[in-house]
């Protein structure tokens, strides 16, 4: 699936499709738009702005590991924390995600979410 024109980046491992937000408000629509509530979803913790990353698959269970931390990877590398030697990434199913009145674009909360620490890494072509 290409991700020409599309406010996020797309790239698929082992059969699931690994979205990155472009922008703010791409990271809203793709949050809140695109993600279904069972689509994993990660970002970057500590409140660092950086990419919504949804991970979508045919099933409803969770992502392998190995996908998760390739998601997370990628959620560091397009993230201000892409200089650091190891990045915090929290991740959690959409369906956790919500967004307060008013908050600015790409600004959200999490109901709840687990850690993941990954060295940033991004898609080879940014």
């Amino acid at each position: 699936m290409s991700s020409k024109g599309k406010p996020y980046r797309t790239i698929e491992l082992d059969g699931w499709e690994i979205l990155v937000g472009r922008s703010a408000s791409d990271n809203d629509y793709l949050t809140f738009r695109v993600a279904k509530g069972r689509d994993l979803w990660l970002h970057v913790g500590g409140g660092t702005p950086g990419s919504h990353v949804v991970v979508r698959g045919e099933s409803a269970a969770e992502p392998p590991r190995d996908v998760i931390e390739r998601a997370a990877q990628l959620a560091a590398w397009h993230s201000k924390a892409r200089g650091a030697p190891r990045v915090e990434v929290h991740y959690c199913r959409a369906a956790d995600v919500s967004k307060a009145k008013g908050a600015p674009a790409g600004q959200v909360m999490l109901k709840r979410f687990k850690r993941i620490k990954v060295v940033p890494q991004g898609m080879g072509d940014d």
